[in-house]
């Protein structure tokens, strides 16, 4: 299993981005306990040395949504600024969310069709007259490149198939990076309060995050108990 997180300040202050920096720690020592791996993707520094505004993680390993569930969603340290002394807001957020994984388009070679011409450009007559030039043509897909670098056929398939691939790659890349993209709308997306974590102090404590709703209803009832005396 596959997924890609980002762990990101927002639009929110060198504080926030103080933040993301300490949770990243945590979570990679977390996520690499429980046996998963991890690729920094992209990592966009914050305005103040050691921060960070926002960074892209590529995790794979199995039980990646039991080991997320705890972790996506609004983070909150609770904590004087790191930057400014006298400032007096003490809660700060903020958000680790999962990106859409783009397909990957693996290249087979009986997905690669290939076409045969004449060579143009130096080398005589002999090159002119042979069609030893090739063009591979990568059908799912529709890219396709072409090799007349050899007088060799053969040599200039083999160099087709190596640029083709490299070509198919080339716009996997340019699909992960239109994906990360999607960074931005978690920028603004970023939103406040129910928090999955909860960290407090300059230690950055862990503090786990109440999500019983007993004392509600235990509320409601003495209320209502309350209501009936009076």
């Amino acid at each position: 299993m596959e997924k890609i997180i980002q762990i990101t300040a927002g639009r929110g202050p060198a504080e926030c981005s103080w933040v993301v920096s300490q949770v990243l720690k945590l979570f990679l020592q977390e996520t690499k306990a429980e046996g998963l791996r991890h690729v920094i993707l992209h990592r966009e520094k914050g305005s103040q040395n050691g921060t960070i505004q926002s960074v892209t993680i590529r995790l794979t390993g199995a039980n990646l949504d039991a080991i997320l569930a705890t972790w996506l969603g609004t983070i909150q340290w609770i904590g004087n600024s790191t930057f400014r002394k006298y400032h007096k807001r003490k809660n700060w957020f903020i958000g680790a969310f999962e990106l859409k994984l783009p397909k990957h388009t693996e290249i087979c070679d009986r997905d690669i069709s290939f076409q045969t011409m004449r060579s143009t450009g130096p080398g005589g007559q002999n090159v002119n007259k042979v069609n030893s030039a090739v063009r591979a043509i990568h059908n799912p897909t529709g890219v396709q490149v072409v090799a007349m670098d050899s007088r060799s056929q053969h040599q200039n398939k083999k160099l087709a198939i190596a640029r083709l691939k490299e070509k198919v790659n080339e716009a996997n890349l340019e699909q992960l990076k239109g994906s990360m993209t999607d960074q931005w709308e978690n920028h603004l997306n970023l939103q406040r309060g129910n928090p999955v974590r909860v960290f407090k102090g300059t230690d950055f404590k862990y503090q786990k995050v109440n999500k019983s709703y007993k004392p509600k209803r235990q509320k409601l009832k003495n209320d209502l108990k309350q209501q009936k005396w009076d």
